[in-house]
């Protein structure tokens, strides 16, 4: 460090510095440890967990799944890059939290304390919203063979929209009970509300409001019935659109634990009251590379060294 100030900073070791300029440098240094220190306070004390949100998953070298056999959405993701990021995401030991998880370890009051196995795990969770068959035709099989590479169960979330189940649509179909409940049964689905149709939840009647959430949750719990004795399924829910105001946060909390959004934040917890009402999740389309999703939910190098560091002095 001194080294490093008397090659950058010669003059400041000079005799004929003027008093005025020490006291500038030497500002300039304490601005410079203050906003390191802060950085490093931050980082120590906040909980981030990256909330990744897919939609549909495509097979690419499937020409009947790509352009001009079927159309071309945004949203979508390619089965083989998301192969690629769950191996990541497995073999580098993450914890796949579960919408529960979430909930009891982080939002709930009293918190329930966080599993010895899991303290200084790297935290995700994967989301796919709306309920598309390729949960069942492309994801169920990747989720499978992770689990027998590593040994390891990788669960997802999926925010169903009830009912649409098994329905044929002009363009995507969506995966009926028997399916989820298999995955369900299996343990790689979480099973979570997406309202009943979809609907815009801020610009429905207080009428229509109700219907969305507590059917979505009646049938989401019917379709898995005799699987779910603690009734986790459709506990929690992910706005259709993001779309949630207080009005709708009031309906909501009568049924559900927590709500989603999908505002490309990381959920963040520090010294505030969390926002249960309010996760944030990452929107993921197919300009996301792998990469790119894999630095996100690595979270950056500073909270990986302190991380790393409390780890090693405990």
């Amino acid at each position: 460090m001194v080294n490093f100030l008397i090659n950058k900073l010669p003059g400041y070791f000079e005799p004929t510095l003027t008093i005025r300029r020490k006291h500038l440098v030497n500002f300039f240094l304490a601005l410079l440890l203050t906003f390191i220190i802060h950085k490093v306070i931050v980082a120590i004390v906040t909980v981030k967990i990256p909330i990744f949100g897919f939609h549909d998953i495509v097979d690419i070298q499937n020409p009947k799944e790509m352009p001009p056999l079927r159309p071309d959405f945004q949203s979508d993701y390619s089965q083989q890059d998301l192969e690629v990021f769950l191996d990541y995401l497995v073999s580098h030991n993450y914890w796949f939290m579960s919408t529960q998880e979430l909930y009891d370890y982080y939002l709930s009051n009293p918190r329930k304390p966080i599993p010895a196995e899991h303290r200084y795990q790297k935290k995700v969770m994967v989301t796919f919203d709306d309920g598309y068959k390729s949960v069942y035709t492309h994801l169920l099989p990747i989720l499978e063979k992770l689990e027998k590479k590593y040994g390891k169960k990788a669960k997802v979330i999926l925010f169903i929209n009830p009912a649409f189940m098994g329905r044929h649509g002009t363009v995507l179909d969506k995966a009926n009970c028997q399916e989820l409940r298999e995955g369900f049964q299996k343990g790689f689905y979480d099973l979570q509300s997406h309202g009943l149709n979809h609907e815009n939840l801020t610009t429905i009647s207080f009428k229509s409001l109700e219907r969305e959430l507590a059917e979505s949750q009646i049938q989401l719990r019917k379709c898995t019935q005799g699987l779910d004795g603690i009734e986790t399924v459709a506990s929690h829910i992910a706005y259709p659109y993001g779309a949630v105001n207080k009005e709708v946060e009031k309906s909501v909390a009568k049924y559900y634990l927590s709500g989603y959004l999908y505002n490309s934040l990381t959920f963040s917890l520090s010294f505030f009251k969390p926002q249960s009402y309010y996760i944030s999740r990452l929107t993921v389309n197919k300009k996301h590379s792998v990469g790119h999703l894999e630095n996100m939910a690595a979270g950056g190098w500073l909270r990986n060294l302190i991380r790393t560091y409390i780890k090693v002095i405990e």
